[in-house]
């Protein structure tokens, strides 16, 4: 699986972004898609998921109300809308793969098997 993440930028605090994420390589429906992100200086953290194609979905708890996950299995694309934006958002965001994650583990770095290359959100206050 090949990832692209795309749709970060610059933006002020309360404002939107949506990033987006084309996959390749396989049954994209099948797959399990996560975003995380990684603020300088901090380790990379679970910000939401997506399960297969039920589309069952989890969030951060920080994140839950203003960000939404959401894919497009036509297009093999997942999404996060980011609302309502603050300064501690800003972080390189990156999407995931887990072909073979099973619900329990879907906070896991370790649960996902395939990464984009991350994209830069920044959110000033």
């Amino acid at each position: 699986v090949q990832l692209q993440a795309s749709g970060g930028g610059l933006v002020q605090a309360g404002g939107s972004l949506r990033l987006s994420c084309a996959a390749s390589g396989r049954t994209f429906s099948s797959v399990t898609m996560g975003w995380f992100r990684q603020a300088a200086g901090k380790e990379r953290e679970f910000v939401a998921a997506i399960f297969r194609s039920g589309g069952a979905t989890y969030y951060k708890d920080s994140v839950k109300g203003r960000f939404t996950i959401s894919r497009d299995n036509a297009k093999n694309a997942v999404y996060l809308q980011m609302n309502s934006l603050k300064p501690d958002d800003t972080a390189v965001y990156y999407c995931a793969a887990g072909p073979r994650l099973i619900m329990s583990t879907v906070r896991m770095i370790t649960s996902y098997d395939y990464w984009g290359q991350g994209t830069l959100v920044t959110v000033s206050s």
